[in-house]
C-alpha cells in the first residue's frame, strides 16, 4: 500500500481524491480545515485529520501524526489545500494578501518542507501541487489567487531542480473549471473582505456576485474533479512522472496561447473572456 497524504480534503477535488485513492487500496490520510467535515470520511474508513496550512503549530501535528501513521514512511503529498481571495488587487488589503499566502504558499511550503525530510531518508518520494491554469496566466479580479498560484509554481520549479537525482519528483496540476466548493468558498472570502460599496470596481463586483453564487457550472469545459485525481494517480504511480499535468481544455488552450501570443494580445484574449463572465 502507497502512503499518501492529501490536504483540503473538504469536499471537491482533495475529497474526491480520497475516496478514490483509498478505494484503490492506497493508505491515505486526508486533511481538513473543520471538525464537521471529518466525519463523512471516517465513515468511508479513511483516516482523517484536522489541518489549518495557516498555523504553523497545526501543521507540526499533523506532520507527527502522518509519520507514526504510515511507520515513518510517506510516499506522496498532494498538496490540494487552497482557496480563492477574489477582488480587485486594488481593493486587496495587506493582511488579506497575507491571508491568501499564509495558506496556499506558506503553510503548504512549510508541510511540505517537514515532509522532504522524511522523504531524504528513505530515498524517494512523490510530491504534487495543485496549482492552476491561474499558476501560469493571470485573469481580472482574481489577483490574489493569480500571485498566490505563481508564487506556488515557482517554488515547485526551483525544488525540482533542488532535488534532483533525490529520488522524490516534483509535479505540478493545472486544473481549469472543475466542479468543487471553490465558487462558494470564494465568495464568503469576498463577503468577508470586500467593501463592493466603496470600490471603483462596484458594477464589475455585482455581476462576480452572480457568477461566484451560480448553481453548477460557471463556465464552458467544467470537469468533475475525477479529471484532477487521473492525473493525480499518473504522478503517484508513473515511474517518470510529468513534471506539468494540464486538466480542462482552457488550461492546454492557455498554454499554447501564452507560447505563441504577444504580451498585449495574450491580455486581450484575456480581459475578453473576463468581460464575458461579467455580463
Amino acid at each position: 500500500m502507497t502512503n499518501v497524504l492529501i490536504t483540503g480534503c473538504s469536499s471537491g477535488i482533495g475529497a474526491c481524491a480520497a475516496r478514490q485513492l483509498h478505494q484503490q487500496g492506497y493508505n491515505v490520510i486526508a486533511t481538513v480545515r473543520k471538525n464537521q467535515d471529518i466525519l463523512p470520511l471516517q465513515q468511508l474508513g479513511i483516516t482523517t485529520i484536522i489541518l489549518d496550512l495557516a498555523n504553523s503549530d497545526s501543521i507540526q501535528q499533523a506532520v507527527t501524526f502522518s509519520l507514526n501513521h504510515f511507520n515513518n514512511q510517506i510516499d506522496a503529498l498532494f498538496n490540494n489545500g487552497a482557496y480563492g481571495q477574489p477582488g480587485a488587487v486594488e481593493d486587496l488589503s495587506r493582511d488579506v494578501l497575507r491571508q491568501q499566502f499564509e495558506t496556499n504558499v506558506f503553510g503548504t511550503q512549510e508541510l511540505t518542507n517537514l515532509i522532504i525530510k522524511q522523504m531524504r531518508q528513505q530515498g524517494f518520494g512523490r510530491i504534487i501541487y495543485n496549482s492552476s491554469v491561474l499558476g501560469f496566466i493571470s485573469m481580472a479580479y482574481r489577483g490574489a489567487y493569480n500571485a498566490s498560484k505563481y508564487a506556488v509554481e515557482g517554488l515547485a520549479d526551483t525544488l525540482r531542480q533542488e532535488l534532483n537525482g533525490s529520488g522524490i519528483h516534483v509535479s505540478l496540476i493545472e486544473p481549469g473549471p472543475i466542479l468543487s466548493q471553490f465558487r462558494a468558498n470564494a465568495f464568503t472570502k469576498y463577503q468577508q473582505h470586500i467593501d463592493k460599496d466603496a470600490s471603483f470596481h462596484k458594477q464589475t463586483y455585482l455581476s462576480m456576485e452572480q457568477r461566484l453564487t451560480k448553481q453548477g457550472p460557471a463556465a464552458p469545459f467544467t470537469l468533475p474533479p475525477e479529471a484532477v485525481v487521473k492525473k493525480l494517480l499518473h504522478a503517484i504511480e508513473s515511474k517518470r512522472p510529468k513534471v506539468r499535468y494540464y486538466v480542462t481544455f482552457p488550461t492546454y488552450l492557455f498554454a499554447v496561447l501564452k507560447r505563441l501570443l504577444p504580451h498585449r494580445w495574450l491580455d486581450w484574449v484575456l480581459l475578453k473572456a473576463s468581460n464575458d463572465e461579467h455580463k
